[in-house]
């Protein structure tokens, strides 16, 4: 399985954000980072913040921080929401559905890919926060 690159994005913010833990930071300071189109991490924010997964602080010192510590922020729980893990097939609109295993493959499969992401948090991915910090200063 392929994560998109909208979770590809999402993921990257957290861990801008988790390295800064308490800080408001700048979607342009995410998106200069990481080289990434700002327009493209704007609609990602929007989106994450509409979640709770990050708060927008808005005013002259605005920006975008976590809500939260980073070890209450379950990676699963941002996969389900930014990939939509649902119909990898389209098999309501096949014509073998009723009499095919693949339904329930699919679900044991999903369920499994999904269950490896729900044991890490993204205090997990900032485990080396000061690194972190000065390869993305550094970018």
């Amino acid at each position: 399985m392929r994560l998109t690159r909208y979770t590809d994005y999402a993921i990257r913010v957290l861990i801008f954000l988790g390295a800064r833990e308490g800080e408001i930071c700048s979607i342009r300071s995410i998106a200069t980072a990481f080289s990434i189109s700002q327009n493209h991490l704007m609609k990602v924010v929007q989106d994450l913040a509409a979640a709770g997964f990050i708060d927008s602080v808005r005013g002259r010192n605005g920006g975008i921080r976590l809500p939260r510590e980073a070890s209450a922020i379950n990676l699963g729980t941002l996969l389900r929401h930014t990939e939509g893990l649902t119909d990898l097939l389209d098999c309501p609109a096949c014509m073998v559905r009723s009499g095919c295993g693949m339904p329930s493959i699919l679900t044991e499969a999903t369920a499994a890919f999904v269950g490896v992401f729900e044991k890490y948090t993204v205090a997990d991915l900032v485990r080396r926060r000061e690194l972190l910090r000065s390869l993305l200063a550094a970018a």
